[in-house]
């Protein structure tokens, strides 16, 4: 028999993988800050929600509040950052200590869309 696991687990995908879920309308968070946003573009469609600062500081609840409005706990979405390192501990958060269970991390993030050729758009801020 096989134990349930304790935890969903975050899917770590890639750019072919993040191009399927948004043709099926799944949401895209990016993370970055705005700064960061306007230097790259983003992927179209974007919902733009800086978690960190440039300090590395992060206020969780307004966080959650405003994300709250884009996804709920059983809702699939993706989080994007620059490189997947953030989005890599905000998935984590989200996972085992908030229960959302169809978490999709961009373990390459947009320097790796960018990189191989994937459209952007200038963030409307």
């Amino acid at each position: 028999w096989a134990a349930s696991p304790l935890y969903a687990q975050v899917s770590n995908i890639d750019n072919a993988e993040l191009k399927q879920l948004i043709t099926l309308g799944v949401p895209v968070i990016d993370v970055r800050r705005q700064e960061e946003w306007k230097q790259t573009g983003v992927v179209k469609g974007s919902h733009l929600l800086t978690f960190f600062d440039k300090q590395g500081k992060y206020d969780v609840n307004k966080w959650m509040t405003e994300f709250s409005r884009i996804a709920g706990q059983d809702d699939t979405f993706i989080l994007i950052c620059r490189t997947g390192s953030r989005t890599g501990i905000i998935s984590k958060f989200l996972d085992q200590k908030l229960s959302y269970h169809k978490v999709n991390n961009v373990t390459k993030g947009i320097t790796q869309w960018i990189r191989k050729g994937n459209p952007v758009v200038k963030p409307a801020i």
